[in-house]
């Protein structure tokens, strides 16, 4: 499914028709302050008011990259996007671990690493390529109860989340330089690259937490494609100035 780069736009009733926008999220925005940004954007600079917005895939405040941003009708294909294999560039650290397995939350707990060598992390990263029963993180906005989880985690209540089936395709070390990894992984909807971390940092007896995530691919879409969150109403404003629509 392609969609035309925003260049090339001359009519804007094509936001209302439907279109599919890929923007790059920045560090600490959540997806939906991108969608905000877009449909504010659209507002203001081609006057398309009470235009349907909406994301097809949450990624995680700490997390950079690729958000896929439906508009008009399109918005009726979002689960066709969220079906789809996403890939990720995940820093990982070793010898520690975070209630929130990732940098929400301070350090809590501290393991030697000395036992671990690149062969050995290599042997543990393939144990979780395939179908694998995965635990969802606490911090997370999955519902409990009709709660999300993530108002237990904050108020240090317990509760239990229940392990869901997930399709890891591929794992890669990219970088090795203890106790920091850097791993790509392709892996299907559902997918916590948070709680890999921990489990990863459980097989090699040492813990483990992210430190860094950057979604890089959804389905055929890559975030080389995507357009800097900051830029959008630049880019909005000149299809504005060019389509001859309005004259500000």
């Amino acid at each position: 499914m392609q969609t035309l780069p925003l260049h090339t736009i001359d009519n804007p009733e094509i936001f209302r028709e439907g279109y599919v926008l890929l923007v790059d999220k920045p560090y600490t925005w959540t997806s939906f302050d991108v969608v905000k940004k877009v449909r504010k954007s659209l507002e203001l600079t081609l006057k398309l008011k009470k235009l349907k917005v909406g994301h097809a895939g949450t990624l995680d405040p700490l997390a950079t990259g690729l958000v896929i941003v439906c508009t008009g009708k399109k918005t009726k294909s979002i689960h066709t996007f969220q079906d789809m294999e996403k890939e990720y560039i995940a820093t990982l650290k070793l010898g520690e671990t975070t209630p929130s397995f990732d940098l929400e939350t301070e350090v809590d707990k501290t393991a030697g690493t000395e036992h671990i060598d690149d062969e050995k992390i290599k042997q543990t990263l393939q144990k979780f390529v395939g179908l694998t029963m995965q635990t969802p993180p606490l911090f997370s906005a999955k519902f409990i109860d009709g709660k999300r989880a993530y108002t237990y985690a904050r108020k240090g209540e317990d509760a239990k989340l229940a392990a869901v089936p997930v399709t890891i395709s591929g794992i890669t070390l990219l970088e090795s330089k203890m106790p920091e990894l850097v791993i790509k992984v392709s892996c299907s909807k559902g997918t916590y690259i948070r709680a890999l971390a921990r489990d990863i940092g459980e097989e090699l007896e040492c813990g483990a937490h992210l430190t860094g995530l950057r979604r890089t691919r959804i389905g055929e879409y890559n975030v080389s494609e995507a357009i800097d969150a900051d830029k959008l109403h630049d880019k909005f404003k000149t299809i504005a100035t060019n389509s001859g629509y309005f004259r500000n």
